[in-house]
């Protein structure tokens, strides 16, 4: 069980900071709308730009935690939790804006690998 979290740490840790430090300003076929870069994203979603520059800190801060949680698992829980939370009001808001299941399927299984982290 202790090398599927790992391995689970690993996959969403690093898919998580693919996502916002690499592919931030890139159009993919999961962002809200018709955004082509995270930031239009959230604009799409109605959001402020400030609200965009937090949700990047801590979604980041939560996939160092699980990084790092490999050697202190102590951030391993708090990561897992605080990247659930984010990941549930990213698939609430692809249903605000009614985006294809295709848009919402990431947000939903980063949610549910997050909570399983969590339990293991």
């Amino acid at each position: 069980m202790e090398l599927l979290r790992i391995v689970l740490q690993v996959v969403v840790g690093l898919g998580i900071l693919n996502v916002w430090l690499l592919r931030a300003n890139q159009s993919t076929g999961y962002r809200g709308g018709e955004a082509k870069s995270l930031k239009e994203e959230f604009a799409t979603y109605g959001l402020p730009v400030w609200f965009f520059y937090l949700v990047g800190i801590l979604k980041i801060a939560c996939a160092l935690a699980l990084l790092v949680g490999i050697w202190f698992p102590i951030l391993v829980i708090p990561g897992a939790f605080g990247l659930a939370v984010l990941m549930a009001g990213a698939f609430t808001m692809h249903l605000k804006v009614k985006d294809p299941f295709k848009k919402t399927w990431p947000s939903l299984a980063m949610l549910g690998l997050s909570l399983l982290i969590a339990a293991l």
